[in-house]
């Protein structure tokens, strides 16, 4: 497995993670900003500028996951868009949707199941778009 991480393409691990961030920062602004702040149980202002932590620690996180995903495309030989996609879709479903939802299922989300339906597909959306962008710049 430490062999599979040190054959990663790290160029394409950088721009998955720059890709999720900005991905991110549309789906829970512009996109679906309103909805996640009712669903937070928080009032909606579309003018406030988010402390940096709320920016710089998902994009850390979200390096984290991609790193992790590459690793194991490359332990699992995942080469083709086919099997990215697949990858994607397991790992985002059965990894980071059940997590997600998991960790909304507390007594401190107002609305567990209506966050679930905010933020799952983005964890959803996101994990496939990496694994495309790890299959389609292969390292060499």
């Amino acid at each position: 497995m430490f062999d599979a991480m040190t054959r990663i393409n790290w160029l394409a691990v950088l721009a998955a993670t720059l890709a999720t961030t900005v991905v991110g920062g549309l789906w829970f602004t512009l996109l679906f900003g309103k909805a996640y702040a009712t669903v937070l149980g928080r009032q909606y202002d579309p003018k406030a500028k988010p402390a940096p932590i709320f920016i710089v620690g998902p994009m850390v996180c979200s390096l984290f996951t991609t790193i992790t995903s590459a690793t194991l495309m490359k332990a699992l030989n995942v080469t083709s868009v086919g099997d990215g996609i697949a990858f994607g879709t397991v790992v985002g479903l059965g990894y980071l949707v059940a997590t997600m939802v998991n960790t909304a299922i507390n007594p401190n989300m107002p609305r567990p199941l209506m966050y679930s339906l905010v933020s799952g597909p983005f964890f959803l959306l996101t994990s496939i778009v990496t694994s495309l962008i790890l299959v389609t710049m292969p390292s060499k």
